[in-house]
């Protein structure tokens, strides 16, 4: 039998009535993400889910591996020798798919899981038959059941036998699309890039937006966000990046708004162009990289101002980690590194020296109204480059 991929599901086995939505949009996610690897059959039994290459199928087995690795919604995976539900013909598909690794390790234990209890053996028995004949069958071993360098991992389940060894961690969380579908505002910063990825892990679908000013901004720091959005798409899914012309609305407020309230009526209108965005793509709620108190706009008073605008929740992931929390998750992800490159973005632009910490409703609102708000979020709408990554 050729290697197949064994998937746990994690907190989705909780769920009651409705597990069967969560496991049918993990397998369709699954589906999507195999396609460049070939032909799969993909199933779900007893909290497993199996991907096994179609009979005659040319696969990428190790491709399809470490794509599945990124698919929200599992929680550990491994390559798995599949074989016949019988003691020797387990102990020789160890022998087969793990002999190398058996060669080289100096301590091991064999750990069986039982989910067919016609099998004549016990899960305890079956591990000491397995591991007395990998004991004799190669001196390098000694049994070490607390802390081994090699777990030989046994699954007696409804259609066959699995032989792996020491499954790794998966993405874990939602599958993507099981909680609906927001936007969120993609920045060219560290913070951004994480609260989305958070937020989809949580089964969220996302769509992007980004607010451009060109010429303040350069066409680096376009291809900057957007490269974020092909980084984050392993995980996400296919993503459309809304590229908003923020120019006009900027230089307007520059001219017209108090220079210490600069930025929240900036983000007042951010929030407003990303509503329409959401209802326009029936989305249900908005979600921000905002840390409190990172900046003078991320103060409470200052997050309450701005998200008065929007009608929709506003979901901020990353609200109460510090920094080095949130380079940690950058880097693990693979943003980071884009992250940092020295392309500013829009909120950078005319930064007000003495940013008010705790505005008012009243005095934010004061300050935009002379301005045409509808009329300024339309053009800006009117304008918006569609990106597909």
């Amino acid at each position: 039998m050729n290697e197949m991929i064994l998937l746990k599901l994690g907190e989705m086995v909780l769920k009651g009535l409705n597990r069967r939505s969560f496991e049918d949009k993990l397998q369709a996610n699954l589906y999507r993400r195999l396609h460049p690897y070939g032909q799969f059959r993909v199933y779900t039994r007893q909290s497993t889910t199996y991907v096994e290459p179609k009979e005659g199928a040319e696969c990428d087995v190790e491709g399809a591996y470490e794509a599945l690795k990124k698919v929200f919604g599992v929680v550990g995976l491994s390559l798995a020798r599949p074989c016949e539900k019988d003691k020797d013909a387990i102990l020789a598909a160890v022998q087969e798919f793990l002999g190398g690794r058996l060669s080289a390790a100096r301590t091991f234990k064999v750990e069986t899981k039982r989910a067919d209890k016609t099998f004549p053996m016990t899960s305890i028995q079956l591990s000491q038959y397995v591991g007395g004949e990998l004991d004799e069958l190669y001196p390098n071993l000694t049994v070490d059941v607390h802390d081994p360098e090699l777990t030989v991992h046994v699954e007696v389940r409804d259609y066959a036998a699995y032989v792996h060894a020491d499954p790794e961690p998966g993405a874990g969380g939602l599958p993507v699309g099981i909680n609906g579908r927001a936007v969120s505002l993609l920045s060219g910063g560290i913070d951004s890039p994480v609260a989305s990825w958070m937020i989809a892990k949580r089964g969220v679908a996302l769509e992007m937006v980004h607010f451009f000013s060109y010429p303040y901004t350069s066409p680096e720091a376009k291809e900057k966000v957007i490269e974020l959005a092909r980084i984050l798409t392993p995980w996400t899914g296919r993503l459309t990046v809304h590229v908003v012309p923020f120019t006009a609305i900027q230089e307007e407020l520059r001219r017209s708004c108090p220079e210490e309230l600069f930025t929240v009526v900036m983000r007042r209108f951010m929030m407003r162009i990303a509503q329409e965005v959401a209802r326009r793509c029936g989305a249900k709620a908005l979600v921000t990289g905002e840390c409190l108190g990172q900046v003078a706009s991320q103060t409470m008073e200052a997050m309450n101002v701005t998200g008065a605008v929007a009608d929709l929740p506003i979901l901020r992931p990353v609200v109460g980690m510090d920094k080095e929390e949130i380079v940690r998750v950058a880097r693990r992800i693979g943003t980071y590194d884009t992250s940092i490159l020295p392309y500013e973005d829009c909120c950078t632009v005319f930064t007000p020296r003495h940013p008010r910490l705790r505005p008012l409703p009243g005095e934010v609102e004061f300050a935009e109204q002379n301005l045409d708000v509808e009329k300024m979020v339309a053009e800006a709408v009117a304008g918006i480059e569609r990106i597909q990554v």
